[in-house]
């Protein structure tokens, strides 16, 4: 039977509706960061998925070619992921007023056995495969970043993207009511709203994540997509939402 992350590791991929905390240990991702409406049809988000999609499927199936890396084992391609920053205008406290203000950071865990020799390879062999996506990797698009989240708060949100707000409130009260605190880097989406007040560089975003398994001075929402909304009707979606935390 092929190995499923989030089998084995249910407290990180099925927390229950009521929130819970988390100690989340270093993982490692291939990751694109971008900023852009995600529902714009042909634009940067759905580029983003493209690579990341490509690149993780080449890993898996590498097992029918004549090359895998060191360590390969068989695995169910783990769930899309995204950690999501804010820009000016893009949170009011209660929704997501401009979509086209959100940056993001776009992830799919990869087993540890994809280190940084196994990605180069995987990504001349995507590059061979799909010359559309060539330049894209040829210019460091897609990146492999190795991090820890450490201490969280997540809750599983049931329902559309639209409705999380409602979820983020009752996950930001939990934290309060354990006398913790959000660390949620300075201009990235948090529970209350504010205004970004850094800019997204999306390459230097990345190489500050990517912090060898330790966790990473910017902590970011994240969240956990185990539904596909090409098939899943809006109110069945699941959604694993976690926010970092530290003590006040």
């Amino acid at each position: 039977m092929a190995y499923d992350f989030k089998r084995e590791f249910r407290d990180l991929y099925q927390p229950k509706a009521h929130p819970s905390l988390v100690d989340v240990p270093a993982m490692t991702f291939a990751a694109v960061a971008g900023t852009g409406d995600p529902n714009e049809e042909g634009g940067a988000y759905g580029h983003a998925l493209e690579l990341l999609y490509a690149f993780s499927y080449a890993v898996k199936m590498s097992k029918k070619g004549s090359w895998q890396p060191e360590g390969y084992f068989d695995y169910v391609v783990p769930p899309l992921e995204g950690l999501w920053w804010g820009g000016e205008g893009a949170f009011d406290g209660a929704s997501i007023g401009d979509k086209s203000a959100l940056s993001w950071v776009s992830l799919i865990r990869q087993p540890d056995f994809v280190t940084p020799d196994a990605f180069s390879h995987i990504c001349e062999m995507v590059a061979a495969k799909k010359p559309a996506l060539a330049g894209a990797l040829a210019s460091g698009d897609l990146r492999l970043v190795r991090f820890a989240e450490g201490p969280c708060a997540q809750v599983m949100h049931v329902g559309p993207y639209d409705d999380e707000p409602a979820t983020i409130a009752a996950l930001s009260a939990f934290i309060a009511e354990k006398n913790l605190v959000t660390d949620i880097a300075e201009g990235g989406e948090s529970p209350e709203g504010h205004v970004a007040t850094r800019a997204f560089d999306p390459e230097a975003l990345l190489a500050t994540l990517c912090a060898d398994g330790a966790v990473p001075p910017i902590r970011l929402h994240h969240e956990i997509y185990l539904g596909d909304p090409r098939r899943t009707s809006p109110e069945r979606l699941r959604t694993v939402i976690r926010h970092p935390v530290r003590e006040r």
